[in-house]
């Protein structure tokens, strides 16, 4: 008795690591900090004209502990870098940072004692976003490289240390 032949299905073989790299990268968890005008270009990226979630981040979290990508919009002042550091650091590892807006960045037009110049003097900042606001497609390029930073394993699940200047 002859059978029909039995069609081979093609199958991917990759190593388990970089499978690993990649679902994390597809699947980033934003947590929202929005402080000021770059807030409204954030949420207008999650909305549909932009609609971030076709590459898999469409998930916005309002609890840290459910996050991996802490999205920094706006000027930070010295009574609200407590309050980031706390939610940074109730964070999961591997955990990546966003700085969105010049005033994340570097402080931006504000030059004076009650704004932080500059989101990295607290956390460890692994993409910046330029522009004063920064246009929404700035952010989605901004999250399609740190993408592609996780997949090429740069910092990839290696919790970072950061050497923080006092408050």
């Amino acid at each position: 008795m002859d059978y029909p032949p039995r069609e081979r299905l093609p199958f991917f073989v990759a190593p388990f690591e970089k499978l690993i790299l990649w679902a994390r990268s597809n699947s980033l968890w934003p947590a929202q900090f929005g402080l000021a005008c770059c807030a409204i270009e954030m949420m207008s990226t999650a909305a549909s004209r932009y609609d971030m979630s076709r590459f898999g981040m469409e998930v916005f979290r309002a609890s840290p502990r459910q996050s991996d990508v802490m999205i920094v919009a706006g000027r930070v002042s010295q009574k609200m870098a407590p309050v980031l550091v706390t939610i940074y650091e109730q964070m999961l590892d591997p955990k990546w940072v966003i700085a969105m807006g010049d005033c994340a960045s570097c402080g931006g037009v504000f030059n004076n004692y009650a704004v932080i110049p500059g989101v990295d003097r607290l956390v460890p900042v692994d993409v910046y976003v330029a522009g004063c606001p920064p246009r929404p497609e700035a952010l989605l390029d901004g999250l399609i490289l740190l993408q592609q930073k996780i997949q090429a394993k740069e910092n990839a699940g290696q919790p970072k240390r950061l050497h923080r200047e006092s408050i």
